[in-house]
């Protein structure tokens, strides 16, 4: 293989890959990306066994052929190189040589054939969606989705495709156990012919975190989305991106989100979120339990800790009701508030124990709710 490329070109396919290669090496081939020039350019493609990534970049190609080496070394060479061309060449014992004016590098490679092959891809039955719509929602709905969590099924988010004859509607929905963010909007036109009402999967939370990344980047042609019995296929201008689905049932949220009844407590986002940035400095560290009251036009934050000593703010907010003293993790409060982009946010619960709706006027497709904490 010998080929010719644009050192920021390469650079954007590199990038983009980091994420999807394996870091924890069970397989040492897992840890490299596949390079493989073909006639219309150089292919990069990147997988976990669970997500596969595959890209094609333009370059000249001298000799074809196909080689595999570390994501993350061929990524730190040349994020060290000045602009322009680069030129790999891998020899019979896949060592590969990598010339940029008069630095020249020869890194160790594995075999092309080696590498694990990625999902065969169909087409058809894949569904135009706008890219800002649902990178919101994926912003929206990541933070609540679990990290390592012992239930599996928790450290996905469960995905809903909604079709019909007049428009497509998405609903990402991420939860821990302590907390729920469901977001929904319209997020395309009619559903394709043959697309059933209703589709339903779950992403691990990886492979969300990837097409993030991808629709963070912008640049054009609308992103297409697919599931099959499996898989879930992710195309964006030139770019495929595969996950496999995780198996198993997804808690039945609809019940822990609360009626919208009672009486909601209003409050300027902007002050409470500063205000609890300050009162959780000194609550005990692990659980940064902040106590919170409610009481006619005011609302009162309260922390304290056995080691450094306590904190209390008082703020100005619409609420009607009974006093009412709860006590919630501030780090899982701040988690929300940092999602939302409206002024005012309104939080609403029936018992100081029960769970609480987190809204904005702003985003009515939007819930969240937070479980408090004894204190």
């Amino acid at each position: 293989m010998k080929v010719r490329i644009g050192r920021d070109e390469l650079l954007t396919g590199l990038q983009r890959v980091q994420g999807v290669v394996e870091k924890r090496n069970t397989m040492p081939i897992l840890s490299n990306i596949l390079l493989e020039a073909k006639q219309d350019g150089v292919e990069i493609v990147a997988t976990d066994l669970e997500i596969g990534l595959r890209g094609l970049y333009k370059a000249t190609v001298l000799t074809p052929g196909g080689v595999t080496i570390s994501a993350r070394k061929l990524f730190e060479i040349v994020k060290e190189l000045p602009s322009g061309d680069i030129e790999l060449t891998s020899a019979d014992n896949n060592w590969t040589t990598i010339q940029a004016g008069k630095s020249q590098f020869k890194v160790v490679g594995l075999p092309s054939h080696e590498y694990p092959a990625l999902p065969t891809i169909d087409r058809e039955g894949l569904t135009p969606l706008s890219g800002d719509g649902l990178l919101e929602l994926i912003r929206k709905t990541l933070f609540a989705a679990g990290d390592n969590d012992a239930r599996y099924i928790l450290n996905g988010l469960l995905v809903t495709l909604l079709g019909t004859e007049k428009k497509t509607s998405l609903r990402l929905v991420g939860t821990d156990g302590h907390r729920l963010a469901v977001a929904e909007q319209e997020v395309g036109k009619a559903g394709s012919k043959g697309m059933p009402l209703e589709m339903k999967a779950i992403i691990p939370k990886k492979a969300a975190h990837e097409i993030r990344h991808l629709l963070e980047e912008g640049g054009d042609g609308e992103p297409l989305i697919g599931f099959s019995k499996n898989l879930m296929i992710f195309r964006k201008s030139g770019l495929l991106l595969t996950s496999r689905l995780m198996e198993g049932n997804y808690p039945n949220y609809q019940q822990v989100i609360p009626k919208e009844s009672g009486k909601p407590i209003s409050v300027d986002r902007a002050e409470l979120e500063s205000a609890l940035r300050r009162v959780s400095v000194l609550s005990k560290d692990k659980s940064s339990a902040v106590k919170v009251s409610f009481a006619s036009g005011k609302m009162t934050l309260y922390s304290s800790s056995p080691d450094y000593g306590e904190a209390t703010e008082e703020l100005a907010a619409q609420y009607e009701g009974e006093p009412m003293n709860t006590g919630f993790n501030a780090r899982y409060l701040l988690d929300v508030f940092n999602v939302m982009d409206g002024d005012t946010l309104s939080l609403q619960m029936e018992t100081p124990l029960s769970p609480c709706l987190v809204q904005e006027p702003e985003s009515p497709g939007f819930k969240c709710v937070v479980m408090p904490i004894k204190i």
